[in-house]
């Protein structure tokens, strides 16, 4: 890596020239630089905005499961099995779904030999468990800190090899053409006061994406305070996106954020709400429910079934979510309280619950007390996090709010997991790999597979210097100048107001682009994202060089607001149904309960589409949609011969 001083569009900046850039120190990122490393490619670094931020470091929930291929047992399984299950969670290429499959053991193994702690049985096997859309026992668990773990191990790895980590640099604008990317260009957050010192160039072949989830679209959000993501820089630069329709949602508590999954709900704790000032206190559950075991039974059920899913309305424990998101809609703040239990803390009849609740609490031996009591003898950890974090669940309530949990769409990537732009690479959530179901814990997997497949790519085929500097400086001049200009736009006048827009919104987003979405709602909220987008150099203002940060945060995560919308709205021209985590409003549909408002009115999708994928692509403000038939899982010539004669020939890395 070299590091020179040049004056790209009349501005004095640091640019740093190599052959790959990683931006993010999540799993994916950490990961695809120590890859990188073993694969013998050594001209690389990291850039990240602070290295003990984003999802995969400060997420979790009661038991966060990794998963991969059955390793333990005699149940049968084999790399095309497991390619058939994440293929079979509906628009998903079954080239990304084999290659998450053949790499899940190899990636899982080499997690064991950095340290990360996941059980095996006295023999030695890797013992799994059944997890959602998961016909085997893949799934595994270091307990509720598995990406943490993972994160912490591939850190010491990366640290251990002496990789470069640039720490204090927000990505602003991925530099290309729309066909090639060639370099990035960051705001030094230590230097935003300093105009020579406050932008910072990488210019290099490669660039190795993976900065997690459009987090700050939403208010209402399970991801980490200071993960916000930066899909907008890479829908600017031209990068397609895939399956942004596809989203999980799910009950979390809002400070500190963290899914209420598993163990907190199956303990069956009251739900409150109050006015924002805290009074007006009412159990809100029972307006809805004239029965109090089917109540409580939905509850317990919200543990097995935590995302929010448009097949479990009816009937179903997804109603839990509805009259949360209902009351909040209200104006009203939501609370769990573990102190007493439901109904104005009368004793549970257990008798009443359905047999699946009763009888694992029987086996829990847990039929007694508060949902506290309950929760200490059956999960003490689980209390222990929120008293870690100064919540003490014996002596106040928990606020929650139906989140933003995970996106199983993003940028669209090739088996090598490179986007439709040359040279800028996705791995991580930020990628578009996944489709609407996928088995819990597959995301993990993917941080492996897909940051170890770019690595493997660059290595074999994209190696070598970066481009000459002048040659760098003719090329990026033009958007160096337009995205500099941004900040000197908003530092005009004393008076910020980007932190008052950006929660607006966030906010506007959670309440009509989230779970629950009409088109009049979603149609309404583009117009006004793209009034934003447009007045944005007028109207946006930092009021100090300390606001810089949230300002290009703003705009791009208004772009990806935009570009998510406008694939909403596609959604529905295409008469596409409620599905997944999201809920269409249809007038041609059924109102599963007729107390609900008529938004509720909707079509639950046949299926007909889990062969489409859409495609979204950000042109100049412009968002243009495709669609396109899945990739099919590959029928290669598994002959050992020809296999063994084309991997010593090319290691079977394809141009």
């Amino acid at each position: 890596m070299i590091r020179s001083t040049l004056t790209p569009a009349g501005r004095r900046m640091a640019v740093y020239s190599l052959n790959t850039v990683v931006v993010g120190t999540g799993a994916a990122g950490y990961n695809a630089a120590d890859r990188l490393w073993s694969f013998g490619q050594r001209d690389i670094a990291i850039v990240t905005e602070h290295i003990n931020a984003g999802t995969s470091r400060n997420t979790g929930s009661d038991k966060q499961t990794y998963y991969k291929l059955t390793l333990s047992g005699g149940d049968p399984d084999s790399v095309r099995d497991m390619a058939q299950t994440l293929f079979d969670g509906q628009c998903m290429d079954g080239d990304n779904a084999l290659c998450e499959a053949a790499l899940s053991a190899q990636s899982f193994l080499r997690l064991v030999e950095l340290g990360v702690p996941f059980p095996r049985n006295a023999y030695g096997e890797y013992v799994g468990y059944k997890t959602d859309h998961d016909p085997r026992r893949r799934a595994t668990s270091v307990g509720p800190y598995t990406s943490k773990r993972m994160t912490e191990c591939l850190q010491q790895a990366v640290e251990a090899k002496g990789i470069p980590v640039l720490e204090n640099l927000q990505v602003i604008s991925i530099l290309s053409d729309g066909q090639q990317a060639w370099g990035l260009l960051c705001l030094d957050l230590k230097a935003a006061d300093d105009p020579e010192r406050r932008f910072v160039a990488f210019n290099c072949k490669n660039i190795i994406y993976a900065t997690g989830g459009p987090a700050g679209m939403y208010a209402d959000s399970v991801f980490p305070r200071g993960h916000y993501g930066a899909s907008g820089a890479a829908f600017e630069a031209g990068a397609k996106g895939q399956n942004l329709t596809e989203w999980q949602y799910g009950l979390a508590s809002v400070n500190p954020r963290w899914n209420v999954s598993g163990t907190y709900m199956q303990v069956l704790p009251c739900f409150f709400s109050t006015d924002q000032n805290g009074g007006d206190p009412r159990e809100f559950l029972m307006d809805f429910f004239s029965n109090r075991g089917e109540m409580l039974t939905q509850v317990f059920l919200k543990g097995y079934q935590w995302p929010f899913d448009v097949r479990k309305v009816a009937g179903g424990s997804s109603i839990v979510d509805i009259l949360v998101y209902l009351e909040s809609c209200k104006g009203r703040k939501v609370y769990l309280d573990f102190r007493r239990n439901p109904c104005g803390g009368a004793e549970i009849d257990y008798a009443a619950l359905s047999p699946e609740a009763r009888t694992y609490l029987e086996q829990a031996g847990a039929c007694f007390g508060t949902p506290l009591e309950r929760l200490l003898h059956m999960n003490k950890p689980a209390v222990d996090f929120y008293l870690d974090r100064g919540v003490d669940l014996a002596k106040q309530p928990l606020e929650i709010a139906l989140c933003a949990q995970h996106n199983n769409g993003g940028l669209a990537v090739n088996k090598w997991w490179q986007t439709n732009v040359e040279g800028l690479f996705a791995c991580g959530e930020v990628s578009g790999s996944h489709g609407v179901y996928r088995p819990g814990g597959s995301a993990l997997n993917e941080t492996q597979v897909g940051s170890t497949r770019a690595a493997q790519y660059i290595a074999a085929r994209r190696s070598g210097q970066s481009p000459d500097e002048s040659v760098f400086v003719q090329r990026s001049q033009a958007l160096i100048e337009r995205h500099t200009a941004v900040a000197d736009a908003a530092l005009q006048g004393d008076v910020g107001n980007v932190q008052a827009i950006w929660d607006e919104a966030a906010a506007r987003m959670s309440r009509f682009g989230a779970c629950i979405r009409s088109k009049a709602d979603l149609e309404m909220l583009r117009a006004e994202v793209a009034q934003r987008l447009s007045a944005f150099p007028d109207t946006v203002r930092a009021g100090s060089h300390r606001d810089l940060w949230k300002v290009y945060r703003l705009r791009d995560t208004l772009i990806a607001q935009q570009v998510y919308l406008s694939a909403m709205l596609d959604y529905i021209a295409r008469d596409g149904k409620s599905r997944g985590s999201a809920l269409y409003t249809d007038p041609g549909g059924v109102k599963p309960y007729e107390s609900l408002p008529d938004v509720f009115t909707f079509t639950v999708d046949d299926g007909h589409r889990a062969g489409l994928v859409q495609e979204v692509e950000w042109q100049q403000g412009k968002c243009l949609c495709r669609w396109r038939k899945v990739r099919p899982i590959p029928e290669d010539d598994d002959f050992f011969e020809n296999v063994w004669r084309s991997y010593r020939e090319s290691g079977n890395i394809d141009p």
